[in-house]
């Protein structure tokens, strides 16, 4: 999860202000939290408060529900996007893994590379090229 991520998913606000921000009524947040569309945190006076991930989620649901879009039918949205998103992760992940592996591979060369311009006398400046080793 990254900077932006976790600052996303701060609880920040109180269920009067998502009212404002949303135009929905506290029963209808209520409602899409018992249905754990969202899952706001709580105080500890348990006073409900929402990251801006849950604000975009319930203008989300709220998007859908004029489109006339029933519970069932946005539930199995939500759904699917957290599986994307998981299935996202996990393909970041791997790309960073192969990443990592493409960068070694790419110093190897690079060094095989100087070696070869030093023996050969071809006119590399190796000072420059020093950074790419560590």
């Amino acid at each position: 999860m990254g900077g932006s991520e976790i600052r996303r998913n701060m609880p920040l606000f109180s269920i009067g202000i998502v009212m404002q921000l949303t135009d929905l009524t506290a029963r209808q947040i209520r409602y899409y939290e018992e249905h754990e569309l969202i899952s706001p945190a709580r105080t500890e006076g348990n006073k409900r408060l929402f990251s801006l991930n849950d604000i975009d989620k319930l203008l989300e649901i709220k998007d859908l529900i004029d489109q006339g879009v029933n519970m069932a039918g946005i539930k199995k949205i939500f759904n699917v996007k957290q599986e994307a998103d998981m299935s996202a992760a996990e393909k970041k992940q791997a790309e960073k893994t192969r990443r990592d592996l493409s960068d070694a591979d790419l110093r190897k060369l690079l060094r095989k590379e100087l070696l070869q311009a030093g023996r050969f006398n071809r006119s590399t400046d190796r000072g420059d090229m020093s950074r790419f080793f560590h």
